[in-house]
């Protein structure tokens, strides 16, 4: 059989494949009713979100993590009960966190539904933060992400079969390249579609609530004032902000996406409206304190990351110092305080604010992931491991938390451990001028010399006229007779 002959076989084959995937991975959409494909379990959806679920939370601009107010989080989670008791899928369980960051976004994944700080403080009343709610809730229950794993799936079943049929070909790197970025963009944000069908079900959930619906209208017309503040806030448009132009491309212009619920609206059966629809008395004396700190976060804080940003630190402490001074019980204020004093390699005072952090909050992950840091560098290694392990429970995929652990088994031998927390770190920081060379050591340690040469060629790559560069030519050369990848 010819090469030609056998790819065409190959790719009947692949196909056949695919159609026994659906066949057998259909489900019952429990929004629609109807049957779709469908490769991702019910079980397999919340294990996801809850791998997802603390990374996300942490990587919020404005100190991260869980905006900490007990009151107002045992009020918002009542109503978001609620709110789940008249969905599609309440049998999922669910939790609810106000994420510390002035960035204006919601967000919903399996078990997990978040507001943030920024748009919480701008919403006006309980029908608002209701409407933002069902809709994050929307995209679960209508298993929109599910469905965008699913087509993930068989974007990668497709691309294996695909470097297969097209091995020895010029096209085969190129193909995969461009399919591993598609896969990737699949899960990156929903649809035009999506987003009008949890719009819908965001509408349906607060009728059901006894909310007055047209509290959606209102609801993204503060989110599109708060959004274009924020913006400004930062120095740029929304249309020249990467989250903005990510959002926005799902989200048609104002007038547009208004006019839409405005239909959605309509279309939805009316039900009877307790009180006055919107219980915005009750909303604003919960978010009162909210909204006060907030200011402060957007008037100081904010300003002072962005200082520190463009390494203007006295700048960045004059800042902070005011949103202290405003708000001293805020663990951020104290954690950026640190960061700002180990810019300027003033360890001991920095280590004394990281401990103040921690002192208003014991697992602020910024805070002990600098006292990881301060300790490392002391060449405290058992007790930087310690910090940073806790550091690394709250937020696993922290590049920085990888790379002081990794270094930390580095100084110490440890060489295989080294390899599990710098590996993650090289790939998200691949041009870091000497993490190649640095895993290009702990790969030889361990005897893999194929991964060892890969790596003294990438830092060669990145950063081949420093020290690390310096190391990693001796010992690519020491080991390339032998043990270079075969071409």
């Amino acid at each position: 059989m010819s090469i030609a002959s056998f790819r065409t076989l190959l790719c009947r084959i692949l196909l056949l494949g695919v159609l026994a995937l659906a066949a057998g991975g259909c489900a019952i959409n429990p929004v629609t009713g109807q049957q779709e494909l469908m490769l991702v379990s019910e079980a397999q959806e919340i294990q996801l979100g809850n791998e997802l679920y603390p990374n996300a939370l942490w990587s919020g601009e404005g100190g991260g993590g869980e905006f900490r107010d007990p009151a107002l989080k045992s009020y918002l989670s009542s109503v978001v009960v609620n709110i789940h008791r008249v969905s599609h899928r309440p049998n999922l369980p669910v939790d609810f966190a106000v994420q510390n960051t002035s960035v204006p976004n919601a967000w919903a994944i399996p078990g997990h539904v978040v507001i943030t700080r920024g748009l919480l403080a701008s919403l006006d009343n309980e029908a608002e933060f209701v409407y933002v709610m069902g809709h994050e809730m929307g995209h679960v229950s209508a298993r929109h992400s599910a469905r965008q794993m699913t087509y993930g799936m068989l974007g990668q079943f497709l691309l294996a079969g695909a470097a297969v049929a097209m091995a020895g070909s010029e096209y085969s790197d190129a193909a995969l390249t461009l399919g591993s970025a598609g896969a990737g963009l699949v899960l990156l944000k929903f649809s035009r579609n999506d987003e009008l069908e949890a719009d819908r079900l965001g509408v349906q959930y607060m009728t059901r609530l006894g909310y007055d619906p047209r509290a959606a209208l209102s609801a993204h017309r503060n989110l599109e004032k708060v959004s274009d503040q924020y913006a400004r806030s930062i120095g740029q448009s929304r249309q020249e902000s990467s989250f903005f132009s990510d959002l926005l491309s799902s989200h048609p212009r104002t007038s547009i996406r208004v006019e839409e619920i405005q239909n959605i609206i309509n279309e939805t059966p009316r039900a009877a409206i307790s009180g006055d629809g919107t219980a915005r008395q009750r909303f604003h004396g919960a978010v009162a304190n909210i909204r006060r700190v907030n200011g402060i976060y957007v008037n100081y804080y904010d300003k002072a990351v962005r200082s520190l940003e463009k390494n203007n630190t006295g700048e960045a402490l004059s800042y902070i110092r005011q949103a202290i001074a405003q708000d001293p019980g805020q663990a951020p204020f104290y954690g950026l305080y640190g960061s700002v004093l180990v810019k300027q390699n003033n360890l001991p005072e920095a280590e004394r604010y990281f401990s103040k952090a921690l002192s208003i909050d014991g697992n602020y992950q910024r805070a002990l992931r600098g006292m990881g840091a301060i300790r490392y560098a002391g060449n405290r290694y058992a007790e930087s491991v310690q910090y940073l392990q806790r550091s690394l429970k709250l937020f696993p995929q922290d590049p920085a938390s990888n790379y002081f652990m990794g270094m930390n088994y580095y100084r110490t031998g440890s060489y295989r451990y080294a390899i599990g927390y710098l590996k993650p770190f090289s790939e998200a920081a691949p041009r870091h001028p000497r993490i190649h060379a640095i895993l290009g050591q702990c790969y030889e340690a361990v005897g893999d010399y194929q991964s060892a040469y890969s790596q003294y060629t990438m830092q060669l790559k990145v950063a081949p006229n420093n020290d690390a560069g310096g190391v990693a030519r001796s010992r690519a050369q020491a080991i390339q007779m032998q043990f270079a990848p075969k071409k």
